[in-house]
């Protein structure tokens, strides 16, 4: 672990970390704020957010971004570790009135250079469609609050999709909404689809088909944010209850859930391969589950306050095969892991589904996610073989790497061999990272007549095809100063009375929900740096570049190491390890 001593040294912003690959600096000429650089008062405003898009463009300079600093939201073209940031010429800025927006999202599917759809939560619940590119606003949703009244806490397009999204509040609600539909201009009513353990998916009744197309109503207190498997078939929700709650999407089935050592769960996200998901939250720890074993497999310790965004670096994330014949594709998909933020594959999980089955030789895994968190530090941690597939009972196994060596090995490629999840429990799981139909009868669930009803009458609203799209927008956050905890849900509609069950935590400390600490391998962060004086509230993976956010507004870039420009390095700035 990343020890720093004590007084001045351990305030110190640092401007780079040295990890296993090399040198990671911070390039102040690509900073991008509001144009007056002045730092934004944060007291009592919604996270800083900051959403990507690549609009493919001729000239190579396709990058967008879009981040919110208070009322005001800013469009920029993205120069990323190629040129400096010019924050005197936005190409579309918007300053709300009575409101704020909370979190964005593009549609990466339907992006071009003379168009792009941008999807806005605000804080007193609406929903935003603009072009900032066009410099036009389209649709209002929930414009005058007859949905849901509480802030918009995450916003998602659906996977594959150009009409669909999925809207989540601080009522603990979400909403699937199509483009093309009006919301209506009395209150919805609902009928129940699918009831199960603390969740309850209602359809909306009327006579022509309106928004919402459905209404999900999960677990307890805020639902802080979701996302989506990178095949978009499996969908991961944390609430302000505790719970990781992850459900097949499509067939409306819960598969299976998690809860904190304590507190709620903030932040979520899925490694590349669909295979693991990690959360983040007020018990100041990143937890690691098994999407196939439905468990805990790791907790990470680092942070000394609230973790307020957890995502992968599909980048730096390794596969490496003993037997290069069980590769199921061509050389060029091998490298899609490698890039797999840049280039969603179906290749690559179909290598992945190789890798997992029984017959599939050993391989080498190596899993790199970051973390960013209310005491202002960065975070970044490697998942290792020996965590992932232990051959000794579980123990409080820790894995460390010395962040000064930068020329040591990369953890998980000592040679050892390895076991898959397949045929390292008994009985093997005839589960894959593919995410075939059968994992939801595999749950414990098995499928009926009545599902099948459900699940051919949700199809209609989510057309979940498989495409390519970026996987940029893991940045969400939760205030310690204005908890979602304490908002509830209004609404007299008795429909939102869902089987909810109080969880006495310790009656759930020391089961498969929520293991000992002693119970699971306590992982050390490779680095652990402060680099902002506010909290931290975003954190991508580009593939040049990592990129972080604070709450003053300041969004900013981190060369990889051979990534950057001679330039850069002759700047001026004082740097410190």
């Amino acid at each position: 672990m990343a020890t720093e001593g004590g007084g001045k040294e351990m305030n110190e912003i640092k401007t780079q970390f040295t990890t296993r690959e090399g040198l990671y600096k911070l390039l102040p000429h690509s900073e991008y704020s509001r144009p007056n650089r002045v730092p934004f008062n944060s007291q009592g405003s919604n996270p800083v957010r900051v959403s990507f898009v690549n609009l493919n463009d001729q000239s190579g300079n396709g990058d967008r971004l879009c981040f919110n600093v208070g009322r005001e939201l800013y469009f920029y073209i993205y120069k990323g570790v190629r040129k400096a940031a010019d924050l005197s010429k936005p190409i579309d800025k918007r300053i709300y009135k009575g409101t704020q927006p909370t979190c964005h999202d593009f549609n990466h599917l339907t992006a071009t250079a003379e168009s792009v759809s941008l999807l806005v939560g605000f804080s007193a619940g609406q929903v935003q469609l603009i072009d900032p590119i066009k410099k036009e606003t389209s649709k209002l949703f929930n414009e005058e609050r007859l949905i849901d009244k509480s802030r918009v806490t995450c916003v998602k397009w659906v996977p594959g999709s150009e009409s669909l999204f999925l809207v989540a509040h601080a009522s603990g609600n979400m909403y699937l909404y199509n483009v093309e539909h009006t919301c209506g201009t009395t209150a919805p009513h609902y009928q129940l689809l699918k009831q199960g353990e603390s969740f309850a998916v209602h359809t909306c009744k009327s006579k022509s088909t309106r928004n919402p197309l459905l209404k999900w109503t999960v677990g307890e207190g805020a639902l802080n944010e979701f996302a989506f498997s990178p095949d978009g078939k499996f969908l991961a929700c944390v609430s302000q209850d505790g719970f990781l709650r992850v459900f097949n999407f499509d067939s409306v089935e819960l598969h299976g859930t998690m809860k904190s050592y304590f507190g709620g769960l903030l932040c979520v996200c899925w490694s590349p391969d669909g295979k693991y998901i990690v959360t983040g939250g007020e018990d100041d720890l990143v937890t690691v589950w098994s999407f196939v074993d439905c468990r805990v497999i790791a907790r990470g310790h680092g942070h000394k306050s609230w973790v307020s965004v957890v995502a992968f670096d599909p980048y730096t994330t390794s596969v490496e095969e003993s037997d290069p014949m069980e590769f199921s594709g061509s050389d060029e998909d091998f490298q899609d892991l490698l890039h797999f933020g840049r280039d969603r594959a179906n290749s690559t999980q179909s290598r992945l589904s190789k890798r997992n089955s029984a017959e599939s030789r050993p391989v080498s895994v190596t899993y790199r996610f970051g973390s960013v968190g209310q005491d202002t530090q960065l975070c970044l941690w490697d998942l290792t073989e020996d965590i992932l597939f232990p051959h000794q009972p579980l123990s409080r196994a820790r894995t460390h790497t010395n962040v000064m060596n930068a020329t040591s090995p990369p953890a998980g490629s000592t040679g050892n061999s390895v076991t898959t999840p397949g045929n390292s429990a008994p009985p093997p799981l005839p589960r894959s990272n593919s995410l075939p139909h059968s994992t939801v009868s595999s749950a414990g669930s098995k499928s009926s007549v009545a599902d099948g009803a459900v699940a051919s009458g949700v199809s209609k609203f989510a057309t979940l095809s498989l495409h390519d799209r970026k996987d940029r927008h893991h940045e969400k956050d939760h205030k310690r100063n204005h908890s979602m905890g304490h908002i509830s849900s209004k609404s007299s509609d008795k429909l939102n009375l869902v089987t909810k069950t109080k969880t006495d935590p310790a009656k759930t400390l020391g089961t498969p929900l929520c293991p000992r600490m002693e119970d699971v391998p306590l992982l050390e962060p490779l680095i652990c740096k402060k680099i902002a004086h506010e909290r931290l509230t975003v954190l991508i993976f580009l593939e040049d570049c990592i990129v972080t956010a604070c709450q003053e507004g300041f969004i900013c870039t981190w060369g990889r190491p051979g990534k950057v420009p001679a330039e850069h390095f002759s700047c001026s700035q004082e740097d410190r390890m």
